[in-house]
C-alpha cells in the first residue's frame, strides 16, 4: 500500500505525519479520533466510495467552512406542498376572527329573539289562550282538545314566570350583596368559578325538565299512562326556574362586587380566568361537531354576560340616583369584560382550528345549521317552538334570566303616576317592535343561509315519528314542488293539526335520536351506530343540541 500524504490541518491541530501500516500520529486522544475519520475518508477504500481512487483531498480550513456556510443555498420549491400548507394555515388563522364574529353576531341575535319573546309575544299568546279557554263554552266544543298543544305550553310558561317572579321577592338582593362583599378575594374567585359550573349543569338538566313538563301536559290521553303526572312535573319546573334564577343573581352580585371594589383586583382575577379556558380547550382533539358545541356554548355565554352587565349597570345606577356621570365610570370596566371575552374566543378558536386542521369555512356551516332551526320552526310540520329550539341547541334557557331581569327592573325603577305608566306602555310597544323587526331580519337572513348551504330539501321533509326505543322510519318525498315558493310560504303559515283518525305518535327530533339513549331496545341502537358514522357532516351538525353546555364532549 502506497503512503498517502496527509495535508496540514490547522483545525485538528497536531503535527503532519504519514500513515503506513501501524504508523499513527502524535496527538492527543481527541485529535486521534479526528484523524481516524480522516484516515477512513482518505484510505483507498474511502476514495473508492467517493468516486475516484486517485482523487486528491482538498485542504480544509475554517475560512473555507465559513465561506460554505455563507454561500450555500436551498430551494423551497422542492417541498412546495409543505410550505403551501403552512401558508394556508396562516390565512385560516387570519380569517377566523371575521368568520367567528359573524357566527357570534348571528347567534347573539337568535338568543335576543328568544329572550324578547318572553317579554313581548308570550304574554299576548297567554292572553289569547286564556281567552279561548274562557270563551270556549260560548262557541261549543268543536275539537277534542280544549287548547292546542302550543297554547298549553304557553300557559305553563306564563304561570311558571309569574310564580317564580313572586318567589324572587323573598330573596333580598341587598343582603346578598353585602354578604358577598364581606368575603375575601380568593373566596369570591372560587365562588364565581363554582357558579359557572353550576350554571352549565342547571342549563343542561333544566331544559329536560321543561320538555318533560310540556310533553306530559300535551300528551294524547289515549296513550298508556307512563308518567308521574302534570303537577309533579310542574312543581319540578317551578323549583328549577327559581333555583336557576337565584344562581344567576349570585353571579350578577359577584360581578357587581368586582366592579365596585377599590383596587379592581377581583375583576382582574375574574377576567384572567377567561384565559385559563384557552389552556383547557386548545390542546384537546376537536372534531367539527365538538367545535360546533363549543361555538354554541360561547354564544350563550357571551349573551348571558351581556345581560349580567346590564343588571350590574342597573343596580349601580340605582345606587347613584341615576346619575349619568356614573355610567361613564362603569364604561371602561364593561369594555374590559367584553374585550377580554372576545379576545379569548378568537384566540381559542384560532388555535383549535389550527391544531385540528379545520378550515374557516366550517363557521358558515354552523351558521346555516342555526338558520335551519329558525326556518324549520316556521314550517307547517314544526314540532317545537323556536325559543325551545334555541334552548336545546345552545343551552340558553330564557325563563330564569327573564325572571331575574324583571325582578331587578321592578325593584330598581319605581313607576308612579299616569305619565310613568304611559312610558311603560310605550316601552312595551317598543320592545314588540324590536322583536318583530329582529324576527323579520333574522328570518330573511336565515332563508339566505339555508339556500346558500343547499339545505332546502330538508325543510319539506315531515318530522320523524317514532316510538321510544326504535329509530324513525325514512320519509319519502313523492312530490317536490318549487323549493323557493315552499320556503317563502311555509315560514309564515301555521302548523297543521293532525287528523283525528291518525293515532298521534311521539315526535322526536333527529338530534334526540342521535345524542340521547332511549329506554327501549339497545340492540337497535347498536345496529344503527354503523349507519350514523357515515352520515354527512351537515346532517351531523343538525343533530348537535343541548350537550353544548356540558363542556366539550369528545366522541
Amino acid at each position: 500500500m502506497n503512503e498517502i500524504p496527509i495535508p496540514s490541518l490547522s483545525v485538528f491541530g497536531g503535527n503532519t505525519n504519514t500513515i503506513s501500516g501501524k504508523r499513527t500520529t502524535r496527538a492527543s486522544s481527541e485529535q486521534r479520533g479526528q484523524f481516524e475519520i480522516f484516515v477512513i475518508l482518505t484510505s483507498e477504500r474511502g476514495l473508492g466510495l467517493l468516486g475516484s481512487k486517485n482523487r486528491k483531498v482538498v485542504g480544509l480550513s475554517l475560512l473555507r467552512f465559513l465561506s460554505a456556510e455563507l454561500t450555500r443555498g436551498y430551494f423551497l420549491e422542492h417541498n412546495e406542498a409543505k410550505y403551501t400548507e403552512r401558508r394556508e394555515r396562516v390565512y385560516t388563522c387570519m380569517r377566523i376572527p371575521r368568520e367567528l364574529e359573524k357566527l357570534m353576531v348571528f347567534g347573539i341575535f337568535l338568543c335576543l329573539d328568544a329572550f324578547l319573546y318572553v317579554f313581548t309575544l308570550l304574554p299576548l299568546r297567554v292572553f289569547l289562550a286564556l281567552f279561548r279557554l274562557f270563551t270556549l263554552p260560548c262557541y261549543g266544543l268543536r275539537d277534542r282538545r280544549l287548547l292546542q298543544p302550543a297554547q298549553v305550553c304557553d300557559i305553563l310558561k306564563g304561570v311558571i314566570l309569574v310564580i317564580c317572579y313572586f318567589m324572587m321577592h323573598y330573596v333580598d338582593y341587598s343582603m346578598m350583596y353585602h354578604l358577598i362583599r364581606g368575603q375575601s378575594v380568593i373566596k369570591l374567585y372560587i365562588i364565581y368559578n363554582m357558579l359557572e359550573v353550576a350554571d352549565r349543569l342547571f342549563s343542561s338538566f333544566g331544559q329536560d325538565i321543561l320538555d318533560a313538563l310540556y310533553w306530559t301536559a300535551t300528551e294524547p290521553k289515549e296513550r298508556k299512562r307512563a308518567h308521574i303526572g302534570v303537577i309533579p312535573h310542574f312543581l319540578m319546573a317551578v323549583l328549577y326556574v327559581f333555583l336557576h334564577a337565584i344562581l344567576i343573581m349570585v353571579q350578577a352580585t359577584t360581578l357587581n362586587v368586582a366592579f365596585n371594589s377599590h383596587n379592581k383586583s377581583l375583576l382582574t382575577i375574574m377576567m384572567s380566568n377567561n384565559f385559563v379556558e384557552i389552556k383547557g380547550s386548545v390542546f384537546k382533539k376537536f372534531e367539527k361537531n365538538n367545535l360546533f358545541q363549543m361555538s354554541n356554548s360561547d354564544i350563550k355565554e357571551r349573551f348571558t354576560n351581556y345581560v349580567l352587565l346590564l343588571i350590574v349597570c342597573l343596580r349601580n345606577m340605582e345606587q347613584f340616583s341615576w346619575n349619568p356621570d356614573h355610567l361613564w365610570v362603569l364604561f371602561p370596566d364593561v369594555c374590559m369584560v367584553i374585550a377580554s371575552e372576545t379576545a379569548v374566543d378568537i384566540v381559542k378558536h384560532a388555535f383549535i382550528t389550527k391544531f385540528n386542521d379545520i378550515t374557516a369555512d366550517v363557521y358558515s356551516e354552523y351558521r346555516a345549521s342555526l338558520a335551519f332551526d329558525l326556518v324549520s320552526s316556521r314550517q307547517k310540520n314544526a314540532y317545537t317552538d323556536y325559543s325551545d329550539s334555541v334552548a336545546r341547541r345552545m343551552g340558553f334557557i330564557p325563563l330564569p334570566l327573564a325572571v331575574l331581569l324583571i325582578r331587578v327592573v321592578t325593584s330598581s325603577i319605581k313607576v308612579q303616576g299616569i305619565l310613568s305608566y304611559a312610558c311603560v306602555i310605550l316601552f312595551y310597544f317598543g320592545l314588540i317592535s324590536l322583536k318583530v323587526l329582529n324576527s323579520i331580519v333574522l328570518l330573511g337572513k336565515s332563508c339566505q343561509y339555508v339556500k346558500e348551504a343547499k339545505m332546502e330539501e330538508k325543510l319539506f321533509h315531515p318530522p320523524p315519528a317514532s316510538t321510544p326505543g326504535k329509530p324513525p322510519p325514512k320519509s319519502q318525498n313523492k312530490c317536490k314542488p318549487s323549493q323557493e315558493e315552499n320556503l317563502s310560504a311555509s315560514v309564515t303559515s301555521q302548523p297543521v293539526h293532525p287528523k283525528e283518525n291518525v293515532i298521534p305518535l311521539l315526535v322526536t327530533s333527529s338530534s334526540d335520536q342521535f345524542l340521547t339513549t332511549p329506554d327501549g331496545d339497545e340492540k337497535d341502537i347498536a345496529q344503527e351506530s354503523s349507519e350514523l358514522k357515515h352520515r354527512s357532516s351537515k346532517k351531523d351538525l343538525l343533530e348537535v343540541d343541548r350537550f353544548t353546555i356540558c363542556g366539550n364532549r369528545i366522541d
